[in-house]
């Protein structure tokens, strides 16, 4: 591998700060963008797919490509990468923030998931080769990670403040001045590193990977809307495991693979790399929850909602650097099932959390006590499954780091969506029964528009339905007071926001999704 020798002690330290500023960057454009939907959905007329492909057009590319860019950085220079897709992240957020149409911002979107790929293994493996010394490098894993996970809290918290004062391009925009410094400060700090012979380029490999990532993905998306014993999900879960299994079949035989799968047979690095899916799969599902059942239930604003998840963000940032202590005296075996555990009681109490549940109580424990488990799972798994690789492999390496945990991330939305949907839709209905089709779907598709819709009287469908936990459907029925006769003589009520998502469901039988 080609690369500068390690720089001093402090200049390493700075070094790190570049590269978190950078995943900065572009993990937060996970998150700040689902508090500007509602205001997108109404100046865009956008209906509820077009907002979720806002969503997700940026997740599927950067899941699908990042095997590809971390190989890119192994081959032509980690530091080339990362420049050139923080250029590319910058300039496709010009064009989301001043897009004119849905089609226009999901294509946006879409390529600054291109240049997220390209970013993140890139930090991961300049990282690796900056810290030669294993403790150093364990705590700099540590930071990193910390720094990953504040990415979700921050992401509401900014966005909420932007749109207090901005418009909705500003959750674009503001990407301009941070990847402007994170551009400049990598080019005075950062050091290139490759691999020194290259492997040849894999273009089957790279096929394969995008196809078998890119259609679980976008089954997994998909799913919930096509139903998931649906023969679209069907034939998209078996085309991803055909993939899959040509690509694995395909990389085992190549003497350069694109990605040695045989790594997968050392159980430190399996192991460490299910454990990062399976915290993600929890932490994205919860967050996709929270943030409406803060909102919608609670009746929170977007930056009071943004605040409200901050004892996980601070928790977090605690608790990653300190597990690497913690993996150092007892192992990362006991630190990371520690962590799980610790996650999986947060999500059992949290599973309690009822209309009127106390938020100084039982709601921020269960943030304390999943925020807790995720540091100590993702500091700990990330060093485990960096440590497993030569440092030539490091992009690569990366790479399989970060694809584990947006794939966990895309199944906890999807597979956790769904079963909401499940649940409140059909109850939601049932307690609309008097009105019109067009108001019952909309209802049932969108909590706001619940809201907005739930009559007086009829209550009972709804209360049952709370009494068995569905909260979502019991805040419809008891929140709000609406004329049912008005609703069906085709007038929506006078609510703000939900008011104007009726007035479009009825008319033209879109709505936004909250």
């Amino acid at each position: 591998m080609t690369t500068a020798p390690a720089p001093s002690t402090t200049r390493r330290w700075w070094v790190l700060a570049v590269l978190c500023l950078s995943v900065l960057l572009v993990s937060v454009d996970n998150t700040i963008v689902n508090v500007a939907l509602p205001t997108i959905g109404r100046q865009l007329s956008a209906t509820t797919s077009d907002l979720q492909w806002v969503v997700d057009g940026y997740t599927l590319a950067f899941a699908a490509l990042l095997l590809l860019g971390g190989h890119l950085g192994d081959r032509f220079g980690r530091l080339r990468m990362l420049q050139l897709g923080l250029t590319g992240f910058v300039a496709t957020s010009v064009l989301a923030a001043s897009a004119d149409s849905t089609a226009e911002l999901v294509a946006a979107r879409a390529a600054m998931g291109v240049g997220a790929a390209l970013v993140y293994p890139a930090t991961l493996a300049l990282l690796v080769t900056t810290f030669p010394d294993t403790r150093e490098r364990a705590t700099a894993i540590g930071v990193w990670s910390a720094v990953s996970g504040l990415s979700v809290a921050i992401g509401p918290v900014s966005g909420g403040v932007l749109l207090e004062h901005f418009a909705w391009g500003s959750v674009f925009l503001v990407n301009l001045p941070l990847g402007a410094l994170a551009l400049l400060a990598g080019r005075v700090l950062l050091r290139e590193s490759r691999e020194r012979t290259p492997a040849r380029f894999d273009p089957v490999g790279v096929l394969g990977s995008v196809a078998a990532i890119g259609l679980l993905v976008w089954t997994t998306i998909e799913a919930p809307g096509h139903g998931w014993t649906s023969a679209t999900t069907l034939v998209g879960y078996a085309a991803a495991a055909l993939a899959l299994g040509g690509f694995i079949a395909w990389e085992a035989t190549r003497p350069d693979p694109l990605l040695d799968v045989r790594l997968f047979t050392d159980p430190r690095f399996s192991a460490a790399s299910g454990s990062i899916a399976l915290a993600f799969f929890g932490l994205f599902g919860f967050i996709f929850l929270i943030t409406q059942y803060f909102q919608a239930v609670r009746g929170y604003d977007t930056l009071t909602a943004g605040l409200a998840t901050l004892p996980f963000a601070l928790v977090i940032g605690a608790v990653s650097p300190l597990a690497i202590v913690a993996m150092r005296a007892v192992g990362t075996t006991v630190v990371v099932s520690g962590g799980l555990a610790t996650m999986a009681a947060g999500f059992a109490l949290a599973a309690g959390t009822g209309l009127d549940t106390a938020y100084w109580g039982r709601i921020v424990v269960s943030m304390v006590l999943m925020a807790a488990g995720l540091g100590l799972v993702t500091s700990p798994a990330t060093e485990a499954v960096m440590g497993a690789l030569r440092t030539d492999q490091a992009g690569a390496g990366s790479a399989v780091n970060d694809t584990v945990r947006e794939v966990g991330g895309t199944l906890g939305v999807a597979v956790v969506g769904s079963v909401m949907a499940t649940v409140y839709a059909p109850a939601v209905r049932d307690a609309l029964s008097a009105l019109p089709g067009a108001a019952q779907d909309a209802a049932g598709g969108s909590v706001l528009v619940g809201l907005a819709l739930a009559p007086a009287g009829s209550a009972d469908a709804v209360r049952q339905a709370a009494r068995e936990g569905r909260v979502l459907a019991q805040v419809v029925r008891e929140r709000t007071d609406v004329d049912a006769d008005a609703l069906l003589a085709g007038a929506a009520p006078d609510t703000g926001e939900a008011g104007a998502q009726v007035d479009a469901a009825l008319a033209a039988h879109t709505v936004t999704e909250s």
